[in-house]
């Protein structure tokens, strides 16, 4: 069963991937048109628009070609200001709120982009300010809620609303999570839907992340099928408030049961942390 009112934002518009790079170092905007509409007609509400490090000028040619190819509105991906601010003067209002992927608590005056368009924010929860005023990366659940708290403080001096906030506490790639990141942003999440002040955020996370570098299982048949332990991820986290995900509309997200072996494999990860958690996903595999 898929997932009812799950939100994906097309990440295929993205300079890490090679062939869309390629397309961006020919100006292939015809390319980036056509990669926009297949996103569009497979399932994206949104679509996303990262151009790295490339000029403003450049974000806001990428923003336009998407504007033309179809009427979602737009994720504007970049924590340059000046590249945000490109993307965002480029979107089409008429479409809808555009998102601005994404604001960390040492990124706080992408906030004044607001005044220039409104636009649903990402939040990133990676970083956290600790103690003695410092950025640091987040390593538990609790400073991951420390961000969460610090970011929307800040989006509601803004009278950002409850619902445009999305948080994103990040997600690492399982096949090495030796650290406890899984365990890490399940938790977090509880801890934000616990909240009453926040009732009615969202949250999302680059889904792809989870599996990246992990080969993909085989059918029956021998042939290949996208990792089903991105859908047991899912399948925990949607009732804890994950609701959007930066991800593939090649891709099937499902609802798995208990008893699946992605949903086994994840939940043992969950239990057994450190390198076991690392073999048990090989043995997912093998």
């Amino acid at each position: 069963m898929a997932f009812p009112g799950l939100t994906i934002i097309g990440e295929s518009i993205n300079d890490s991937v090679p062939s869309t790079n390629a397309m961006f170092e020919a100006a292939d905007f015809d390319g980036v048109k056509e990669l926009a509409r297949f996103q569009a007609e497979n399932g994206a509400a949104y679509i996303d628009a990262n151009v790295g490090t490339r000029s403003p000028e450049f974000m806001a040619a990428v923003v336009k070609a998407i504007c033309e190819a179809t009427d979602k509105p737009i994720s504007v991906d970049s924590p340059d200001y000046a590249l945000a601010e490109a993307g965002l003067r480029a979107c089409d209002p008429s479409r809808g709120k555009p998102i601005l992927n994404s604001i960390s608590p040492l990124r706080t005056e992408m906030f004044d982009l607001y005044e220039i368009a409104p636009f649903r924010p990402i939040l990133l929860l990676t970083e956290y300010v600790d103690a003695d005023g410092n950025g640091a990366p987040s390593r538990t659940a609790e400073e991951t809620y420390s961000a969460a708290e610090l970011l929307f403080a800040e989006a509601k001096k803004r009278g950002i609303p409850n619902d445009d906030i999305i948080f994103d506490p990040g997600v690492a790639p399982i096949g090495s999570d030796f650290e406890g990141n899984l365990a890490r942003l399940l938790d977090s999440l509880k801890m934000i839907k616990a909240n009453p002040e926040m009732a009615g955020v969202h949250a999302s996370v680059g889904l792809s992340n989870f599996t990246v570098m992990l080969p993909p299982k085989r059918k029956c048949d021998g042939s290949p099928v996208k990792s089903p332990l991105e859908s047991a991820l899912l399948t925990l986290a949607f009732p804890l408030g994950l609701d959007y995900v930066v991800g593939s509309v090649k891709r099937k997200y499902e609802v798995l049961a208990d008893d699946a072996p992605a949903m086994e494999c994840v939940r043992e990860c969950l239990e057994l942390g450190g390198f076991e958690s690392i073999s048990r996903v090989r043995k997912f595999y093998r």
